[in-house]
């Protein structure tokens, strides 16, 4: 089959990497990547240009939740690309904001709705009801059972497990690992089984 679309990436990283692998899986051409840094020019092959002056559509390719916002509000108006990995097992009532990539093997259940510029990576599981809101990046193999709800610019470390019904607020750390059973507050970093919260950011 022949590429029938095209997006470029804003950011030469590893998570690009993994980007571009869907992106190939789904026919979806990437003609060239976006970086700030100077230095890189290439990245598996692919050229890496300093400006978005003229590029469209774009995914933001930065795993850091607040950088990718940054980067989100110096593009300004640009159209972005929601981009799903073939194997993903999506409910017909799941909804994505622009700009979100849902990688290998995640499983999206009734009613999920996630917002902008998100990342839900690699085996994750969202059951029903969860709403992750804009720059949240869920990492690999995490489990959200129901009614969960995950604030803006939060990162959700690998193999972490949230119980049903509990609010994670804005710009929390959830550390690798953790099993998550009681809300908590917005800006902590938080990590155990049970999760704690160690400190508060700002």
């Amino acid at each position: 089959m022949e590429t029938t679309n095209k997006v470029f990436l804003y950011g030469a990283s590893g998570h690009a990497k993994v980007v571009m692998d869907i992106a190939k899986l789904v026919y979806i051409d990437v003609p060239c990547l976006i970086d700030d840094d100077l230095s890189i020019n290439t990245l598996t092959g692919v050229q890496v240009v300093h400006s978005a002056d003229g590029l469209s559509p774009i995914i933001v390719t930065v795993g850091d939740c607040s950088k990718r916002r940054e980067i989100v509000r110096k593009l300004g108006k640009k159209d972005f690309l929601t981009i799903i990995h073939p194997t993903v097992i999506k409910s017909e009532s799941v909804r994505l904001g622009y700009g979100t990539v849902v990688m290998a093997g995640v499983i999206l259940n009734p009613n999920v709705n996630i917002g902008n510029h998100c990342i839900i990576n690699t085996g994750a599981s969202l059951d029903h009801d969860v709403r992750v809101e804009d720059y949240v990046h869920i990492a690999p193999h995490c489990t959200l059972c129901g009614d969960v709800e995950v604030g803006e610019e939060t990162w959700l470390g690998a193999g972490s497990t949230v119980i049903q019904g509990i609010h994670i607020g804005k710009k929390c750390y959830i550390g690798a690992g953790s099993v998550v059973v009681k809300d908590i507050p917005d800006s902590s970093l938080c990590y155990g089984n049970p999760a704690r919260v160690i400190k508060k950011n700002g």
